[in-house]
């Protein structure tokens, strides 16, 4: 049995008042995804990719917020892996008001002024055969992601210099990397974490359609399943800043016909209402207490004016049984949500019980010596089971605190 590993503690900053949403869009999600690369005793060296900015975007009004060009970081595939393509859609938040756009676009989400030059590929990038051992030597791809709304809107706010136009880089990005020998594919991958999860799953059939039959096409969603689910003051808090997203960045024209022509625009931004319609085999690896929706959905300190959830909702070992039971419930309703979705053979699943937030991009969890596992399977390894086709995999863990292969994120 493996010892229980806990998240290197980190230090949490409140900017309380003066940022409003930016508590947890930006503050708290920033805080989780520094874990993003992971600690691991195996990659001290990670491979470092520069910065590609796509100079045809410009042309097409496919643009960050602040009008900068978009970009990715592609390391090219070698040997059997010459012809296979990962793509990687980064996440980072939303914003959902004038005010959350125009503090992102000074940064690394909302401009690529901001962007850091190189970035360490690990995890599902990493090209080191003993770290990542299906996709090491395919074309790895990290789209980096500066629109707001998971590459969905097509929108402007020319008061505010504000472009939205997260669909247009997506099809920009696309069509360069076609260009680059992506159209010549006999296999690719459409993965995504958090708020680029949620992308992968709007965008999977999209990217199915933009290759031939005869290609293997698959989509993977890593902590994008965000619920629609009923925070700790009885409101919908996340819900609430969808709207916003959709209604703000011009969404509900990219989103699925099959979902919009039935449901509201903001019901079909929730992965939920979306999963069972896709006719792309898709893999969804989620917590069951995912550490963002926890922080930033069920217990935002908006929903907890008295603070009874603070110590809870940044270590889970503080909570009382009631708050255990409280997001015991949480994991029931991700459960139903993808209770149609599990049915499809072709579909793949990896729920474990961990308080955890990405687990692809992280070497210490996609593959590692002590990474998280269900029945015995590491997530690098069940991921590559479904896609190639060598295994079903449809694991769903025992409800917590059974798993003792979980890397919980702890903050303080």
């Amino acid at each position: 049995m493996k010892l229980s590993w806990v998240g290197v503690v980190m230090t949490f900053v409140f900017l309380q008042g003066v940022t409003g949403f930016l508590d947890f869009n930006e503050t708290e999600l920033s805080l989780i995804e520094a874990y993003e690369y992971g600690v691991s005793k195996l990659n001290y060296n990670p491979l470092m990719v520069g910065l590609t900015l796509i100079q045809s975007a410009g042309a097409k009004g496919a643009v960050c917020l602040d009008g900068t060009l978009p970009g990715y970081h592609w390391h090219r595939g070698y040997g059997s892996g010459a012809n296979s393509w990962l793509i990687q859609l980064e996440g980072g938040g939303w914003c959902n008001n004038i005010r959350t756009c125009v503090y992102r676009k000074k940064t690394r989400r909302g401009s690529s002024m901001y962007m850091e030059k190189q970035i360490p590929f690990t995890g599902i990038l990493s090209d080191k055969a003993e770290e990542n051992p299906d996709f090491f030597n395919w074309n790895r791809v990290k789209l980096r992601y500066c629109d707001g709304a998971s590459f969905t809107g097509d929108s402007e706010n020319k008061a505010a210099q504000l472009h939205f136009r997260g669909q247009r880089i997506w099809l920009a990005a696309m069509e360069d990397l076609m260009s680059k020998g992506m159209r010549n594919a006999k296999q690719a991958l459409l993965s995504g974490c958090s708020a680029g999860g949620l992308a992968s799953i709007v965008h999977c059939d999209e990217f199915r359609n933009m290759f031939p039959r005869t290609t293997k096409v698959k989509c993977l969603s890593d902590a994008g399943l965000f619920l629609d689910a009923v925070d700790v003051s009885g409101g919908h808090t996340l819900r609430g800043i969808y709207r916003g997203i959709v209604g703000l960045q011009g969404v509900q024209h990219n989103l699925p016909r099959i979902c919009t022509n039935h449901l509201d625009s903001t019901s079909c931004f929730f992965p939920q209402n979306l999963i069972s319609h896709i006719q792309t085999p898709l893999f969804i690896l989620n917590a069951a207490y995912d550490s963002w929706q926890i922080q930033s959905s069920i217990a935002p300190p908006s929903a907890d004016p008295h603070g009874y959830w603070h110590d809870c909702r940044l270590n889970h070992a503080k909570c009382s049984a009631s708050q255990i039971r409280f997001l015991q419930g949480f994991r029931t309703q991700m459960l139903n949500a993808i209770k149609g979705f599990s049915m499809s053979r072709e579909n793949g699943l990896f729920i474990n019980s961990c308080f955890a937030h990405c687990q692809t991009e992280r070497q210490d969890t996609w593959f590692a010596d002590d990474s998280p596992e269900i029945r015995n399977k590491p997530i690098a390894i069940a991921v590559a089971d479904w896609y190639f086709d060598r295994a079903g995999v449809k694991y769903v863990d025992c409800p917590y605190p059974c798993d003792k292969t979980c890397h919980n994120l702890v903050f303080r």
